[in-house]
């Protein structure tokens, strides 16, 4: 699967342009940070819109798929929901809306906690569980082993974002 495109190719990266830009205006301190941030968000745009468009013929979107592959991973086939957003790192009220549309879709069902009864407890399906491993193999398949770079470059990228997302304290 290919990168979306625009409706027709840029001339020039509007991104270098813009760091361009931004010398010219005087912040030529803060020009390569821009460029940099910049260009993280429209290749996650680029990546999100790959995944989403492999996961669509199934019916999930990324954030459901996540939820799917957290369970899929659990020892039980389930989880609390408020674990699940303490590890997908996502606010509970994202939880909330992924698990409704996974459990609308037969993928997950919702049952009170056995001791807590203010908490809930998310449960793949059989049918969650296949629709996981279909998904998987798609990406894996479509994007994953294919991410538009070299193998050297991935593990590179992964160094590289995974020092920013310590220095952010994401972990």
């Amino acid at each position: 699967m290919g990168t979306p495109a625009l409706a027709a190719a840029l001339d020039a990266d509007p991104i270098a342009t813009a760091r361009e830009q931004w010398v010219g205006h005087g912040w030529a301190e803060a020009a390569p940070g821009m460029a940099a941030i910049t260009s993280l968000m429209r290749a996650h745009q680029i990546a999100l819109a790959r995944v989403e468009a492999t996961l669509k013929p199934l019916g999930v979107s990324f954030a459901r798929y996540e939820v799917l592959m957290l369970l899929r991973f659990s020892k039980r086939g389930s989880l609390p929901m408020k674990l699940i957003a303490s590890r997908l790192q996502v606010h509970p009220t994202s939880v909330t809306n992924a698990v409704d549309r996974l459990e609308s879709a037969g993928l997950v069902t919702r049952e009170a906690h056995p001791d807590d009864r203010r908490a809930l407890i998310i449960t793949l399906t059989p049918e969650g569980r296949a629709t996981a491993e279909k998904a998987t193999a798609a990406l894996n398949t479509e994007v994953f082993a294919q991410p538009g770079l070299s193998t050297r470059d991935v593990e590179q990228l992964v160094e590289i974002l995974g020092r920013m997302r310590h220095r952010a304290g994401d972990f």
